[in-house]
């Protein structure tokens, strides 16, 4: 993505008209409600066109009640409209959600909750900066959930995982949405040589793994710092989300 094509994004995105989560006084202890409410396809029913949604929403409530009421940092990876962002901030009330997304021209919510960047996961510079502006001006030096909802791509899925899983809090939890999309089958970038399954599983089981991502560094820390991973099968086909818990 080139510099022009990134501005011309981010002028759609600062003047394009958007909905007020601050002055929107729905509340619910129902995820999916919420999921559903603001149109993200982690619902039941996706909101936009009736169909059925990845049904991620049971999956996220029962491994995220541990939030529930605490003052939490949200870094979603792939935020295309903000639904989900939306619906995170009316569920964990004390919550602030760091939006990351390649195309924010798309995003249609804003809140002081809210804070949307223009990333490329594979700009480090640009992600360096960002996270350094993020740290020093909110206070805070991890997150307490990352989640990759981001292009579904194998190679981003992976060098997501090495960057950003070293932001997470210890107990924190880094989520990988539809592991098992089209998308990641489609566009490798030359490493299908290991695919996410046998990667979790491998770290499941305490064992290295072949990389040209991940060197024998990256792999040590990952096996010292993932405590549990837990996989679950939504709605659809491709609706496959991981939840990896920090040590």
């Amino acid at each position: 993505m080139n510099f022009f094509s990134l501005f011309k994004r981010k002028l759609i995105y600062n003047f394009k008209k958007k909905i007020n989560l601050d002055f929107d006084n729905i509340n619910s202890d129902s995820l999916d409600k919420l999921f559903n409410h603001y149109g993200s396809d982690k619902a039941n029913i996706f909101k936009v066109n009736d169909k059925t949604g990845h049904g991620y929403s049971k999956f996220y409530e029962k491994k995220l009640e541990k939030f529930k009421d605490k003052q939490i940092n949200i870094l979603e990876i792939g935020s295309f409209s903000g639904a989900s962002a939306a619906a995170f901030i009316k569920y964990f009330p004390n919550s602030k959600v760091f939006c990351f997304d390649i195309n924010i021209s798309n995003f249609k919510y804003q809140s002081e909750k809210i804070h949307v960047f223009g990333i490329d996961i594979n700009n480090e510079k640009k992600i360096k900066k960002t996270l350094k502006y993020i740290f020093e001006n909110y206070k805070f030096k991890e997150f307490d959930l990352i989640i990759d909802d981001g292009s579904h791509y194998l190679s981003d899925i992976l060098i997501g995982l090495k960057y950003f899983f070293k932001l997470v809090k210890n107990d924190g939890l880094y989520v990988i949405e539809d592991f098992k999309h089209p998308n990641y089958y489609e566009y490798n970038n030359n490493i299908n040589h290991i695919f996410l399954d046998e990667l979790l599983n491998n770290l499941k089981v305490k064992q290295t793994f072949l990389s040209n991502i991940f060197n024998e560094i990256d792999q040590k820390y990952l096996i010292e710092s993932v405590k549990e991973i837990e996989n679950f099968k939504g709605n659809l086909k491709d609706s496959d989300i991981s939840f990896i818990l920090k040590n």
